[in-house]
């Protein structure tokens, strides 16, 4: 009869942690580990029978696999840690087994929250060296050890790895995935595709970007004339075949940015950026990078299909595409000639531009509608294209005159002698402040170790100085970044040819309105117009490539005349006419003798405008343009009937949209005969409801809930008689 021996028991576990559960935590970090590195694995299994032997039953050790295969540098994504630590907190476990450290956390972050839950909760970590308490301070601080070691670990590792990739990325013998083409041959070199009609896309692609311009236009190009391009299979089932594919913007923008195609081996070109991750503008957190800032750059190092200077054209001008923050976009098909350009002066935002039809053709408006768009309000301020499209054309022309390119470049002349004074000022501050900076190192370098308030105060100062160094080239380099780019001698050459010709070149038939948008973006930032839509004037102020401005006034066209600045000088004339017996004609001439502008798009005044302008005043001209008497007409009102006009202008609104009114039902009125003139019925209750719902918001997006809630007030009222 064998005698009953109890299983050996470490000092530090107590009654109460065996009463609890013993926890046998295991975790592999790649699916390839679990595959062909199973020894770790049986050694983490054979934990449950370490933990029988420290005391705990069978029934009471439970077994945590559910984090197999993923890495332990997080605890996101580790349904395993997350359900050890719920555990732990509720107070269900009193010890936790691991084969070593790094199998529980790799975070520091996560390793020490553990602690500190196990602290709590009074659980136990073991591992192959021991059993650790938590609460014990010895034991505290060699477990946050083991954390920082592991941590650490990981780290070196990383790096050994990176630095690794980063030297054969030096010798440009990384290898990289290969666009479309490109192949490696037989021993592992990249060259070009051998298929010919391979190179002849590729080589179109660049060819008709350069001409056309847009990522969009290509596309239309490629696919109107059914070009495909030629894209090798990547498996290894594929083995490299060749396929066909219809093209897509993806594929030419990728193609467009690629360095490869100028024969540049690159790395780096996207790299983690972990405030973008937190931001949410990725989700790996990957960003692209200027060229200057990408971890190997070689020139020349394969074969290529344009130049480098090229490429970093074709960059800059899908940069310069976007409709986006401070990019003017690419150019449209639209007549807008200011489209992408013009600024909103009320609010700094970009103003769109809307066409509609007229009589004469299409006609463009300018609208800045962000604050409609992004927070349902009104829109800041519209205008009509023309007149401001007219007066940027002439200031244009104007400017590229070659007496204006002569005053402009001796203006740039006298704006670069400032801009090298200004630059020996600020490199005699650099000076300076490189000095002191020098003066206090050697300051606090010569001070004995003994006198250590002195040596803090020098200390101190160094530091200030070296802060303040600093600081000054930092803004010397927004400074350098807010100076206009300087025009070589060829460049200057080139703008003198170009203004010879110019005016030619812009009002030839064969230059197209996208032709004209691009000579406006070579010489032009940005418009800002300002205005007010009580009246006609508008302010412009035009941003020319190289911070010089010109500024001016444009008197813009208007809907109707009470929105004309001299309407009530207008108004007091007409009826100082009407009073004198004068014809509409002499009332016109007198007005365009004044220089008063009517609305709209007219450039004088004419009989119909001024016999309109009367009847809204409520008079009448009592001679014809011939001198003779013209028949009187109706009164505006007759008891509770108005003729269209009168109770147009005792609404306040314009007679059209009075008779638009009429048509739809809102007014109720009677035609005296077929074709003649129409009589309103309205009583004061009745003007006062088309008061309220001429006051109603009425922009096109409202039409129909305005017309339906007109419909609805009009079934409300009483039904009257209005036969005349």
């Amino acid at each position: 009869m064998t005698a009953f021996t109890e299983p050996r028991r470490h000092h530090k576990i107590e009654v109460n942690h065996l009463d609890r559960l013993a926890i046998v935590y295991v975790r592999q970090s790649t699916l390839a580990q679990l595959q062909h590195h199973q020894e770790s694995t049986r050694l983490q299994y054979a934990l449950v029978h370490h933990a029988a032997e420290l005391g705990w039953a069978p029934d009471r050790v439970l077994i945590i696999d559910d984090d197999q295969g993923k890495s332990g540098t997080t605890a996101t994504g580790r349904p395993g840690f997350t359900r050890l630590v719920t555990e732990v907190s509720l107070g269900h476990v009193g010890l936790i087994l691991g084969i070593e450290m790094s199998r529980l956390a790799r975070s520091n972050r996560d390793w020490h929250h553990l602690l500190e839950v196990c602290a709590l909760f009074q659980t136990l970590i073991g591992d192959a060296d021991g059993i650790y308490n938590p609460a014990d301070y010895n034991d505290r601080l060699l477990l946050g050890l083991k954390g920082t070691m592991s941590e650490a670990e990981l780290h070196i590792l990383k790096n050994r790895m990176h630095q690794g990739k980063l030297n054969k990325a030096r010798r440009g013998e990384l290898g990289i995935t290969m666009p479309t083409g490109y192949i490696r041959d037989a021993y592992g070199e990249i060259q070009m595709d051998p298929d010919e009609q391979v190179q002849q896309v590729i080589q179109l692609i660049f060819r008709k970007f350069e001409e056309l311009g847009t990522v969009h236009a290509l596309l239309r190009y490629l696919v109107e004339h059914q070009v495909q391009l030629g894209v090798r299979e990547r498996t290894r089932a594929g083995g490299g075949r060749l396929t066909w594919r219809r093209p897509n913007r993806m594929t030419l923008q990728n193609l467009l940015h690629n360095p490869i195609y100028a024969g540049v081996y690159a790395y780096g070109r996207r790299q983690v950026d972990p405030r973008k991750k937190l931001a949410g503008y990725s989700s790996t957190g990957r960003v692209s990078l200027p060229p200057d800032q990408w971890h190997v750059l070689l020139k020349d190092h394969l074969p290529a299909y344009i130049t480098w200077d090229q490429y970093q054209e074709h960059v800059a001008r899908l940069a310069a595409n976007r409709n986006v923050g401070s990019w003017s976009g690419a150019p449209k098909r639209g007549t807008g000639l200011l489209s992408g350009l013009l600024i909103c002066g009320r609010c700094g935002h970009r103003m769109v531009a809307s066409y509609h039809q007229l009589s004469t053709g299409s006609a463009v408006r300018y609208s800045c509608t962000r604050d409609v768009t992004d927070y349902g309000g009104s829109p800041c301020f519209s205008c009509a294209g023309t007149a401001v499209d007219r007066w940027v054309v002439t200031q244009l022309l104007e400017a590229l005159t070659p007496a204006g390119v002569a005053l402009s470049l001796e203006a740039q002349s006298s704006l670069n002698r400032d801009r090298e004074a200004l630059d020996r000022h600020w490199h005699a501050r650099l000076e300076r402040a490189q000095y002191e900076a020098a003066r206090a190192a050697r300051q606090y370098q010569g001070v004995e170790p003994e006198h250590r308030l002195v040596a803090r105060s020098l200390e101190r100062a160094w530091e200030e100085a070296l802060e303040a160094e600093r600081a000054l080239k930092e803004e010397y380099d927004r400074h350098v970044q807010r100076q206009p780019r300087q025009l070589t001698t060829e460049e200057i050459r080139q703008v003198q040819l170009i203004s010879t010709a110019l005016p030619a070149l812009w009002s030839a038939s064969t230059t197209t309105m996208q032709d004209r948008k691009e000579i406006l973006r070579l010489v032009i930032q940005r418009v800002t117009v300002w205005g007010d839509a009580k009246n006609e004037h508008m302010d412009v102020r035009i941003e020319w490539q190289g911070d010089h401005v010109t500024e001016g006034h444009v008197i813009r066209p208007v809907a109707r005349c009470d929105q004309v600045s001299t309407y009530q000088e207008v108004c007091q004339r007409v009826e100082a006419g009407v009073r004198e017996g004068k014809t509409a004609l002499e009332v016109a001439d007198e007005l365009n003798a004044a220089g008063w502008r009517p609305p709209k798009r007219r450039a004088t005044w004419n009989v119909t405008q001024v016999r309109g302008l009367a009847q809204r005043l409520g008079l009448q001209f009592s001679k014809g343009t011939d001198g003779r008497a013209v028949r009187s007409r109706l009164p505006p009102r007759t008891g509770d009937w108005w003729t269209l006009p009168g109770l147009a202008q005792a609404l306040e609104m314009p007679a059209v949209t009075l008779y638009t009114w009429l048509r739809r039902g809102v007014v109720n009125g009677k035609q005296s005969k077929r074709g003649g003139s129409w009589r309103l019925w309205a009583d004061d209750a009745e003007v006062r409801r088309l008061q309220a719902l001429r006051a109603e918001p009425v922009g096109a997006r409202y039409h129909q809930r305005w017309t339906d809630k007109a419909t609805s007030m009009m079934n409300t009222q009483e039904v009257r008689d209005v036969s005349p």
